[in-house]
């Protein structure tokens, strides 16, 4: 019998992407401004070079396994006290201003002192910019009353609690929050989960895990024995992982937690 539900937070029920990407629109325009350059081709410019700048650190593999993108290195602070955290909040400034200068030197402009400046007006940006879906609350509204709710999300503490900050009316639906960068391993490890289900005191039997990556949500919750549904907004090609069930959108989830119900009286 389900008890339980684990839901991610990027992308499952923050729209994580919507507001990185406004938040590049917002401080492109500000370049175009400045110097006429084209917005996407800039925003297109500075993700390529954040990537291959974050991918360069020797925090790299640490961030991998935590959970944490390039674009959330643009705009965290990493107070946590874990020493790679600490490794990467040196590395940010440098990072967030490299990314920028490089963009604006690949459409012919070398200005540093700008590249810093837009790499300081990123995170301003991105913080006024917390996207919900707007089926999130409805969701949680409707399931708070018969299930306990957990949020299982990959991340530094520091900034998922940010997240969490800027988007406060998320945090009372939730009887346990749960962050990689917390306990040391990340989604996929099905250690974390298993971390989750101890917390909630249910076998895996009882809980259900929804998430948007096949690669981190799915395949952990999978490797821990735990059901899973993948929400599929953006009808994503389905790869070598498999879902127990696949959803376009939050609310389809009532009818799978009232199939599961059923299974069981008729059991």
């Amino acid at each position: 019998m389900i008890k339980a539900i684990f839901f991610d937070l990027d992308d499952t029920l923050l729209w994580d992407q919507k507001s990185i990407k406004e938040a590049f629109v917002a401080t492109c325009k500000v370049a175009e401004e400045r110097y006429g350059l084209n917005q996407d081709q800039l925003e297109e410019e500075v993700r390529s070079a954040a990537r291959s700048l974050y991918s360069s650190y020797e925090t790299y593999p640490f961030t991998q396994m935590i959970g944490i993108n390039p674009f959330e290195g643009m705009w965290g602070n990493f107070l946590d006290e874990e020493e790679n955290f600490r490794k990467l909040k040196e590395i940010v400034p440098t990072y967030r201003s490299d990314a920028w200068t490089q963009g604006l030197q690949a459409l012919g402009v070398d200005d540093p002192d700008f590249g810093y400046e837009l790499g300081e007006r990123f995170p301003i940006e991105r913080r006024k910019r917390p996207f919900v879906f707007e089926d999130t609350f409805q969701t949680l509204d409707m399931l708070k009353n018969d299930y306990q709710l957990l949020l299982l999300t990959n991340g530094s503490p520091d900034l998922q609690n940010t997240k969490l900050k800027i988007t406060s009316e998320l945090v009372p639906y939730f009887d346990k929050i749960v962050i990689s960068g917390d306990f040391g391993k990340g989604k996929p490890d099905p250690a974390l989960f298993e971390y989750a289900l101890s917390q909630l005191s249910l076998q895996p039997d009882e809980a259900i895990m929804v998430g948007d990556n096949l690669m981190t949500d799915i395949l952990g919750a999978n490797r821990a024995g735990i059901k899973t549904v993948w929400i599929n907004r953006h009808q994503k090609e389905r790869n070598e992982v498999i879902p127990n069930y696949e959803i376009k959108q939050l609310e389809e989830l009532y009818g799978i937690l009232d199939e599961l119900k059923e299974l069981i009286q008729k059991g």
